[in-house]
């Protein structure tokens, strides 16, 4: 999948088509860059109706290709260096969203399956294993 991006796009509309595509991980737009592996600040985080235009280093448009065997790694990093936007990738634990550092070598495809696992409940007997016969 390939998004242009233009300068009249929402920080909402590249996120909504994102996790469209990977419903378990979510790109999340910073204000400042991070570097591979690191982690970026709640602080920093830009709001989801923050234009493009207002965000970005680079006044351009550009393709961003996002896909399978795509890491998190490289797509924070075409972000950056086509367009000068600062993104990080979440990946769904649970009921919690984690930033990819410690994966960021790991494809979206990798991080989507890690993402949809859900552990199975472990099975409760139906007795009382503290009752006392």
């Amino acid at each position: 999948m390939k998004i242009l991006i233009t300068e009249e796009f929402l920080v909402r509309s590249i996120q909504d088509e994102f996790q469209f595509r990977y419903p378990h991980l979510k790109l999340v737009f910073f204000r400042q860059p991070h570097g591979p592996h690191e982690g970026s600040p709640t602080s920093e985080r830009v709001h989801p109706d923050t234009p493009i235009d207002k965000i970005r280093d680079f006044h351009c448009a550009a393709w961003i290709e996002i896909g399978e065997n795509t890491t998190a790694a490289e797509l924070e990093y075409n972000f950056a260096h086509q367009l000068g936007l600062s993104v990080q990738v979440f990946r769904k634990s649970g009921s919690v969203w984690l930033q990819t550092t410690d994966t960021d070598d790991r494809t979206l495809g990798e991080l989507e399956k890690l993402g949809s696992y859900e552990a199975p409940l472990s099975d409760i007997p139906d007795e009382d294993l503290n009752e006392q016969a």
